[in-house]
């Protein structure tokens, strides 16, 4: 493995020579997904948070920085991955401009607090995020009497939050069909608005949810933080009048089920074993649920509490995946593992209800019909499927990574192959590992 590059920190592209075996165990970093949570609830708690496990990463750094800057203290822990959060239950900056970088899991749980706390806000981030779909959350909260403004395109940030009058006296709907993030924001932001009113806040999805394991992970942690919410089904949520969140004091947030599939995958193809710890059955993340893709594609796979364990074929000696034709709604990170691996399936391999991949860091769809098909594959795209037929003759490929993490991680799957392969911008996994290449190096082998 190679990196041509004019800083140390920022190669423009990474060779990945042809992997044949993988074996070894890694200790997971946190979860994006509850770091950003975690921090938020933290913030919006009675009383200090000790965070153990928090995830390092572009992400969460920008939401710890829109954190301080909106006047919550936090300091450093002992431990490398650990952070003290003063709670403060509303925010003591009644007016800030937060850059969110292209963090989702900043920006919209962001607004929605901010949209229902009162005061002066802007929010902005890099261009991809300006072309991420804001609407439907914006639409829900003027609904509610907040006063939200678009700075440029109508539905998208940059946004604008100003003081609102607030009215609970009937539900607020919004669209579930796009991003669970949307919901989850509202859920997030839900107590501060009920003790601004004395009202229970009642929240009515419109459309088929997606991504549920998301909203059942933020309804854990609401639990974890003293809010319990009652719900009927999928459908209609209620976060009652007495909400408020109470610090648990101590916080761990578990290892990165999305990150898991790439070493896990590395396990299914590459031999194995390979072995994941900071994630298992007790997991609250849905894209555990990957281990049963891989199963499913012939795989061995062992779980215990908090560590999942994958043995396979060694594909870069003629061993063949099973093909699938499955639907990825509820894990739709973990998705994107399972198209590269088609790469190394027994016939086509046909994704379904992916049609959030869309409105990620990149539309991951239209991203990954065109890399794939560099290598070999021919790939067939609709607006919310992906069908791969593995290559029959393989072509060296150097993979554009559209500014994605999980383009450049999911990619380095495909050095299994017969042929080089080189990952352009391999920087980008900073957003949430950026570790992640050192790591797969230690359990690779040629």
């Amino acid at each position: 493995m190679t990196a041509m590059t004019d800083s140390s920190r920022h190669p423009p592209y990474l060779d990945l020579a042809p992997a044949r075996h993988a074996r070894g165990a890694i200790d997971l970093p946190g979860s994006k997904s509850i770091s950003n949570r975690v921090l938020l609830l933290s913030a919006l708690a009675e009383g200090t948070t000790r965070v153990t496990g928090l995830l390092d990463s572009d992400d969460t750094q920008v939401m710890l920085a829109a954190l301080r800057k909106l006047g919550i203290t936090i300091t450093a822990g002992q431990r490398p991955d650990e952070v003290l959060v003063e709670g403060a239950r509303r925010f003591p900056a009644g007016q800030a401009d937060l850059f969110m970088g292209n963090a989702g899991t900043a920006i919209r749980p962001l607004t929605a607090a901010l949209a229902m706390m009162g005061g002066h806000y802007v929010l902005h981030g890099v261009p991809r995020m300006h072309e991420r779909p804001i609407g439907d959350l914006v639409d829900a909260l003027r609904m509610l009497g907040a006063r939200v403004a678009y700075q440029g395109r109508e539905g998208y940030p940059p946004l604008s939050l100003g003081w609102g009058e607030l009215d609970l006296s009937r539900p607020v709907k919004v669209n579930g069909s796009v991003s669970s993030q949307f919901l989850t924001a509202l859920l997030l932001a839900a107590p501060l608005a009920t003790q601004a009113t004395g009202r229970d806040f009642v929240i009515e999805v419109e459309g088929e949810l997606i991504s549920k394991p998301y909203v059942e992970m933020t309804l854990n942690l609401m639990r974890r933080f003293g809010v319990t919410v009652e719900r009927d089904g999928w459908r209609r949520f209620t976060v009652p009048t007495r909400a408020a969140y109470r610090s648990p004091g101590h916080m761990p947030v578990e290892g990165d089920a999305s990150s898991a599939s790439y070493f896990l995958a590395l396990g299914a193809i590459g031999g194995g074993p390979v072995r994941v710890t900071g994630v298992g059955r007790d997991s609250i993340q849905g894209d555990v649920a990957f281990a049963d893709t891989l199963a499913a594609m012939g795989a061995e796979v062992g779980m215990g509490p908090d560590w999942i364990e994958t043995r396979g074929v060694k594909v870069a000696e003629g061993g063949r995946l099973k093909a699938f034709d499955a639907d990825f709604n509820l894990i739709p990170d973990a998705a994107m593992t399972a198209a590269v691996l088609a790469l190394y399936a027994d016939g086509p391999c046909r994704l379904r209800n992916i049609a959030s991949w869309r409105v990620k860091e990149t539309d991951r769809i239209h991203a990954m019909q065109t890399e794939l098909a560099k290598l070999g594959a021919t790939v067939t795209a609709t607006p919310d499927s992906l069908t791969v037929t593995p290559p029959a003759i393989w072509t060296p490929a150097e993979i554009g990574t559209w500014d994605d993490h999980r383009m450049a991680m999911c990619f380095s799957l495909a050095a299994f192959g017969p042929v080089g392969v080189r990952i352009l911008d391999p920087g980008c996994v900073s957003k949430t590992f950026p570790t992640y290449f050192d790591v797969y190096a230690g359990l690779v082998g040629t």
